[in-house]
Order: structure tokens, then C-alpha cells, then sequence
């Protein structure tokens, strides 16, 4: 629709034709006789029959479905949930009274969302003025709007050798894309694709087969970084496109550890253990970056203390900033060290140094946030809480035992529990590998028996990770090192798990159900079952593992599937870095700054906001 006296020769009608979509003109003296339109797609669209602007901002509004309600200046759209809003927001004003802005707030007023998106540098204006038009046309027709376009499809604040060996070119693939009318997700298919083939190779064993694996490495990501550019040029942010490109990262990464780990058996060099440690690491790294993001905003103490302090002195020296986003290996870094470590040396060569610089890359990071997290007082607010304890992964054991009283409780348990850990590589091929799991299980009951709002609390969820996968890695390597292969797709499947709560978490949605959770045992109950399996020997274990993974994956992929695919929407704010997602039932996001030391939140656990 079109407010005001609109005809086909307005600068909004002829913008609206250019996209393909007929303008309704509707003002007080013509009205709607026939009632509000309903399209067929359910989107409707309300312009102020004033607008002056660049198409592409129209094309934003129109298009970015990440957001029910979204407005720029001059123009509303709203669909799905917020188009019932939007019915009874029109009732309750005459049509003499429309305009975007004013039917903008009356469903902010209904407490129904309006996202603003954010222009950059086009033009959306509702001139007054015939200077003002001629002054905003100027504007719109001095710029290269395509150029803008390109341009602002490449993410900002993203790592150095994306910025400098990716996105220089990638962004010239995304439009080619869209020329021939590619989708980001068939983009992130073939992303996929070109990555398994690179795992082949690398699986070969063979020199020309990991030369092969770098090369592959390089333009799956390359592939990569254009989905979620393609994703920006052409507004399209389709309901599953973060999900798969998230998935397929994970995927990817976890076959070429895999092809890395063949290839050098291969040549009679067993790496399945790096394979599934640097696997087991980064994980773990993640989920601290997403269990702190989450404690921000909203209480004291985020912008104080020495982390902070320090973060503000080194963002005044330029040089480090880049030196920061490097050394933290985001997943372009990460990537590169691996492709050219492949091309280069062995499997084995290429694991530890990753081991080191994933290492120095989570401490950096922790230690930043630890000392900003410490100036805290107010406790952590309910919602945070339920976060911190889904992203948990506690079972029925932990939980039961949770409700027992428990001298102080929370993260003081979390010495026991790495003490368990311990003991259960200690005495793994002894029968006291059963007592350091009683040990492991009640500790990990005590650690959530209180809930988690104290200012460090946002460790027990990486805590849990590492010690889940330590303990899994640490029993089989001791009992049954030829069972590493299966432990590698057990740490594989429960890694998976956790990302997918996480995703749900960022994308405004509930964690996975407890059905599911408690169903595949809780991360205390595999522990458990583990120990069970190497305290009866090398078989029982060799055999147990493998089956618990194949089970498992079976009832996680089944139950994650079939929730994005009935319509889920994880789409995430993509002018926010990934760290800074909103919250469900948020309509911001938070600094895009890693906390502690000032590093950037490029972590490389992506979604297609932080693909590219």
C-alpha cells in the first residue's frame, strides 16, 4: 500500500514497479472499500507515498525476513506473527492518520517488536519539502547503489585472512550467484561438498592428496563467506540457511580431521587422538564463547575492571586489533593454518600445532573474560540462568541429585569434578574406574543443585564440555585406543548436540526438550555409561562406544531436523557479530567486542550471519 496521493508517477510507485510489486494507492478520501489486502505470501507493505530512496533499501525492508515487523523511514512491512497486530493497529486509526511511522509504534504499543533496520550508507528519506526531494534524489542518484550493495554483503569486523584473502574477491562470486539465480543454501551445499572432497583427498594418505585437501580447504571456505554474502545482496535469509550453514561447518571441520586421521594411518601413524582432542577443544572453546555472551548486558560490572580497562587501552592502537583477531583462529585462520599445515607437513604436524594455537587461542579469550565477568555483584537474571543450565546438558542423574541439599554448591564442585576426570584416566583399566565415575556424577548433580546466577557461573557449561569430552577420550585411549575412531564420532554426535542447543538458544528459541536430552543420558549419564563399558574391558567398550554414537546421532539428527525443517526461524541479526545474537524476545543485540581483552568475536562457531 501506498499512503497518501500516490499515482504511478510518484518516485515510490516507480520503486515498487521496479521490484515487481503493484502499489495500492489508498488516502483519506479513496479509503480501502475493499479492507486491508492480503497477499499471498501474508507480507504486507506500507509506503509512505513521499519516499525517496535507493531500491536495495526497499528491497531490505521487503525482503529480510529475520524479522516479522521491520521498518525503515517511509516504510513498513510486517508479516507473519506481527500481520494480526498490524489488523487490529490499523482499526484503531483513521486512514487520515496512517503513515508508517505512526502504525510503526502502535504495534510497539501492542508490544509486537519493530525491528529498524539498518541502512548503511542508502537513502530512505520522507522529504517535506520539494527542496528536500530534489536534495534526497541528488542523494539516491550520486551513488553507485550496486557498488554500496557489494560492498555491504561482506561482514564487518571479520578476521584477517577473510578480510584480506577471501573477501576481496568472494564478494564478486556472490554476485555472480545471484546473476544466475543460486540460493545461499545451494552455495552452502556446494561449500560442503568442495570440503568433503578435500577430506578425501586428505584421507589418501597421499602428498598430491593433501596438496589437494589445502586447495579445497581454501575455496570451501571461500564458498563459505559467499553464502552469507550472496545471503546479504539478494536479502534472502531463508527459514533453514543459518541452521545448514552452521551444520555444514561443523561438518566440514570434523570430516578433514577425520580424512587427516585416515590419511595418516595410512602411512602407519595413528593421530586419532589429536583428531579428537583438537575436536574436543574447540568445542569447548565455543561454549565458552557462548555461555559468556550470554551473561552480558543488563547487569553491572560488564565495562569495568581489568579486562575492560585493558580492552580500551589496546583499541587506541590500531595494529592490535588485527593482531587480536588473529590470534584468537576464527575459522578463516583456523582454516588457513590447517590447509597450508596440510599442503605442507603430516597430519600429525598439523594437529599439534592446531592443539597449541586453539590452546593459547581459549586461554586468551577465558582469562579476559574471567576478569571481566569478576566485578559482577548483581546476580544473573532468570533468563540467563535457564540458558546457562539448558546449555548444561544435565541428565536425570544430575538433576536428581541436584535436589538434594548441598554444602555451598555451584562452580566449587567443578574441583571434584576435574579431580574425577582425573581419576577416571588414572584408574581407567581398574575397577576404581567406577568409583571416580560415582564421584564425577554426584559432583556434577552438586555443581547445578543451586541455580546458576553467580558472576562466574557462565564456566559450567565449557567445564561440563571439557570434562565430558576428556573423559570419553581419556577411558578409551587407556582401554581401547583402536575404539578412538568411534570415540571420535561419539565427541562428534554429543559436539553436534550442544551446538544445536546453542543455535536454538541464539535463534530465540526453547532448548531441545528434555526428552531428548535425558533420552541420550545427559553429558553426566554418558560419562557414566562409559566407564561402565571400560571397567568390562577392551571389547565391551570397543563395541559399547560405537553403538552409543550410531544411537545417539540417530535420535539427535532425527529430532533437530525435524525442528528446523517444520519452520523454525534461527536467522540472526546479521549486523551483529555472532557473540551478539539477541535473546528470545529481544529486539537488540549486545557489543560486538570479545570481553576481556578487547578481541573481536569472530569465533568461527557460525551461522550464516557469521560465515562471511
Amino acid at each position: 500500500m501506498i499512503l497518501g496521493a500516490a499515482n504511478d508517477e510518484t518516485f515510490a510507485a516507480r520503486v515498487l514497479a521496479s521490484l515487481g510489486i503493484p502499489g495500492i494507492p489508498v488516502d483519506a478520501g479513496t479509503g480501502l472499500p475493499g479492507g486491508l489486502p492480503e497477499p499471498a505470501d501474508g507480507r504486507l507493505l506500507v509506503v509512505d507515498a513521499r519516499f525517496v530512496g535507493h531500491t536495495h533499501a526497499l528491497r531490505m525492508a521487503l525482503l529480510d525476513s529475520r524479522f516479522p515487523a521491520r521498518a525503515i523511514p517511509g516504510v513498513l512491512v510486517v508479516d507473519g506473527d506481527a500481520r494480526a497486530a498490524f489488523t487490529d493497529a490499523a482499526a484503531g486509526l483513521p486512514i487520515s492518520a496512517w503513515t508508517p511511522e505512526r502504525l510503526a509504534d502502535r504495534l510497539r504499543d501492542a508490544d509486537v517488536p519493530v525491528r529498524d533496520l539498518p541502512l548503511g550508507e542508502f537513502v530512505a528519506e520522507v522529504p517535506e519539502t520539494p527542496d528536500a526531494h530534489a536534495d534526497a534524489l541528488a542523494r539516491v542518484t550520486a551513488v553507485d547503489e550496486d557498488a554500496i550493495r557489494l560492498r555491504t554483503a561482506v561482514k564487518a569486523r571479520d578476521g584477517f585472512f577473510t578480510t584480506f584473502a577471501v573477501s576481496t574477491w568472494s564478494r564478486y562470486v556472490a554476485r555472480w550467484c545471484a546473476g544466475r539465480g543460486l540460493t545461499p543454501n545451494q552455495v552452502t551445499v556446494a561449500s560442503l561438498l568442495v570440503a568433503l572432497a578435500g577430506a578425501a583427498g586428505a584421507a589418501t594418505g597421499s602428498r598430491i592428496g593433501y596438496v589437494a585437501a589445502a586447495l579445497a580447504l581454501y575455496f570451501s571456505f571461500v564458498l563459505d563467506c559467499t553464502d552469507g554474502q550472496l545471503a546479504r545482496y539478494t536479502v534472502n535469509y531463508s527459514r533453514i540457511g543459518s541452521w545448514l550453514d552452521a551444520t555444514f561447518d561443523r561438518v566440514k571441520e570434523y570430516a578433514v580431521y577425520a580424512g587427516l586421521a585416515v590419511g595418516a594411518g595410512r602411512n602407519g601413524d595413528d593421530v586419532w587422538l589429536l583428531a579428537v582432542s583438537a575436536m574436543a577443544l574447540m568445542t569447548t572453546r565455543h561454549i565458552v564463547d557462548f555461555a559468556f555472551n550470554e551473561t552480558r548486558g543488563g547487569g553491572d560490572g560488564d565495562e569495568e575492571g581489568a579486562g575492560a580497562k585493558l580492552s580500551g587501552r589496546l583499541n587506541d592502537v590500531g595494529w592490535t586489533v588485527w593482531a587480536r583477531r588473529m590470534i584468537i583462529l576464527p575459522i578463516g585462520e583456523r582454516w588457513a593454518l590447517i590447509a597450508v599445515l596440510t599442503a605442507t607437513t603430516t597430519p600429525r604436524i598439523t594437529f599439534v600445532v592446531l592443539l597449541i594455537g586453539c590452546a593459547f587461542a581459549a586461554c586468551y579469550t577465558s582469562v579476559g573474560r574471567i576478569l571481566r565477568s569478576l566485578p559482577r555483584r548483581a546476580p544473573q537474571e532468570p533468563a540467563v540462568q535457564r540458558v546457562l543450565f539448558a546449555l548444561s546438558d544435565t541428565g536425570p542423574i544430575a538433576a536428581a541429585l541436584g535436589k538434594l541439599r548441598w554444602p555451598a554448591g555451584g562452580i566449587a564442585y567443578l574441583v571434584p569434578l576435574a579431580a574425577a576426570v582425573v581419576g577416571l584416566g588414572v584408574f581407567a583399566d581398574h575397577p576404581a574406574v567406577l568409583g571416580a565415575a560415582a564421584v564425577y556424577v554426584v559432583a556434577a548433580g552438586a555443581v547445578v543443585s543451586r541455580p546458576l546466577a553467580g558472576r562466574l557461573d557462565w564456566l559450567v557449561p565449557p567445564a561440563f564440555r571439557a570434562a565430558e569430552y576428556s573423559a570419553v577420550i581419556a577411558l578409551t585411549a587407556r582401554v581401547a585406543p583402536d575404539a578412538l575412531p568411534g570415540a571420535f564420532g561419539l565427541v562428534a554426535v554429543i559436539a553436534y548436540h550442544h551446538y544445536d542447543t546453542v543455535y536454538r538458544l541464539r535463534g530465540g528459541h526453547s532448548a531441545p526438550p528434555r526428552a531428548l536430552v535425558w533420552g541420550i543420558g545427559g553429558q553426566e549419564g554418558r560419562v557414566l555409561l562409559v566407564a561402565v563399558l571400560a571397567a568390562a574391558g577392551a571389547t565391551p567398550l570397543r563395541t559399547g562406544i560405537t553403538v552409543i554414537a550410531v544411537a545417539a546421532a540417530l535420535a539427535v539428527l532425527a529430532e533437530s531436523i525435524a525442528f528446523w525443517v517444520r519452520g523454525a526461524t534461527p536467522d540472526l541479526d546479521d549486523s551483529l557479530p555472532p557473540a551478539a545474537a539477541p535473546r528470545s524476545g529481544s529486539d537488540s543485540g549486545r557489543p560486538g567486542v570479545s570481553p576481556g581483552t578487547g578481541s573481536p568475536t569472530t569465533s568461527g562457531a557460525g551461522t550464516r550471519a557469521s560465515a562471511g
